[in-house]
């Protein structure tokens, strides 16, 4: 096959798709399968990304005047689509079923989450949870965004979901549940990795790693951390939050004990990860959270909400900890027995261990390349 692979983001941006492009682009292209990516980006740099990846990487700048971006996408995925077998919609959903009308190729999307929900919430056009705001309705800018967001998804020839939750409610969407497939995310053992040096003289130290956005309910961490001795918290992301996370840590009076590294390499993220003794996910939502499996991988105890597809992965008690959202007695509990817990910490993260072997990144690429074989085949 020749797959044109679109996402908003790609490395050196962290992210779920940033870390699961790169990795079925690079399972793919060493099954035989041709694969251009085409992302925004940052920077642009081709001949550093010939050089990283076995694949083609084409970059559209980011910070352009979005109109133009827009158009420049559009163009690009016209361009580059001509001739392939199909396009896997990581990202920029809208823009490439806009192109895919002038090129009218197979086309497969990739959804781990409702980007109507993250717009919403981030322009202040909504504040409710994700299950709500799928119910709800609202004016109409929040509603056209929905509308949106439904016409595009049922646009797929096959819509692959992360997990059964999300499945559910994209239903919900108008798409034909003989067009949806539950493909989970997998990761391959993360033997090896070394531990990175850490500006933290805490004995204990708590990793929290993604865009730091109202809904990753960070803020909620570092209170408790202020309420904790003996222990830290190293956040690894970047995000609209961050300066009042920066903030919140200054005025709590544990700046010294939490450690904002901002957006890291995938290389670096896992170091900072392993460095570290216990892993904290405390959002209201999550499709279906590929760093939890990362932070299984290493070894790290889970402490995670009961939201999404997150209990897909995490048992109560036998692999991590899952916990009610926004509940701060219940994070405070968790952390409370994991910190002083050394036996606790490594029973979780042996149950850990054992679960991640169930979600292997070798079964995702296979499932993968059958259902985008399985599409093709339709041209």
């Amino acid at each position: 096959m020749n797959v044109l692979i679109v996402t908003g983001i790609f490395p050196p941006d962290i992210g779920g798709p940033a870390t699961y492009v790169p990795q079925v682009s690079a399972a793919l292209s060493e099954r035989g399968h041709d694969i251009t990516v085409v992302t925004l980006s940052d920077s642009v740099d081709p001949h550093h990304d010939n050089e990283d990846h076995p694949f083609r990487v084409v970059r559209i700048p980011r910070r352009m005047f979005r109109p133009w971006r827009w158009l420049r996408t559009v163009v690009e995925i016209i361009r580059l689509g001509r001739d392939t077998s199909l396009l896997f919609v990581n990202g920029m959903w809208m823009e490439a079923v806009l192109a895919n009308i002038f090129l009218r190729k197979p086309l497969v999307h990739k959804v781990v989450g409702d980007h109507a929900w993250e717009r919403a919430i981030n322009l202040g056009w909504a504040s409710d949870n994700f299950e709500d705001f799928q119910k709800k309705h609202y004016g109409v800018k929040v509603e056209a965004l929905k509308a949106l967001r439904s016409w595009w998804a049922r646009k797929a020839d096959m819509v692959v979901v992360p997990s059964r939750y999300l499945a559910r409610w994209i239903v919900r969407w108008g798409v034909a549940e003989e067009r949806l497939v539950v493909i989970y995310n997998g990761v391959e053992p993360l033997n090896g990795v070394q531990p990175a040096e850490v500006p933290l003289s805490t004995p204990i130290n708590l990793v929290t790693v993604g865009r730091l956005v109202p809904w990753k309910r960070v803020d909620m961490v570092i209170e408790a951390i202020a309420r904790l001795e003996n222990s830290g918290l190293i956040v690894v992301g970047d995000g609209p939050v961050l300066k009042f996370l920066q903030g919140l840590a200054r005025r709590l009076g544990v700046s010294d004990r939490v450690y904002f590294a901002g957006r890291r390499s995938k290389t670096e993220t896992l170091a900072l990860m392993a460095a570290c003794d216990i892993f904290v996910l405390n959002s209201t939502y999550e499709g279906f959270p590929h760093v939890v499996l990362e932070a299984m991988s290493l070894g790290l105890p889970v402490i995670a909400t009961a939201v999404g597809g997150i209990p897909e992965i995490v048992q109560d008690g036998d692999n991590g900890r899952l916990i009610a959202p926004t509940d701060e007695e219940a994070l405070s509990g968790a952390l409370l027995k994991l910190v002083f817990s050394p036996w606790e910490r490594q029973r979780l993260a042996d149950g850990a261990k054992r679960t991640v072997h169930k979600f292997s990144r070798s079964n995702m690429v296979v499932e993968t390349e059958r259902v985008l074989k399985s599409v093709s085949r339709r041209q």
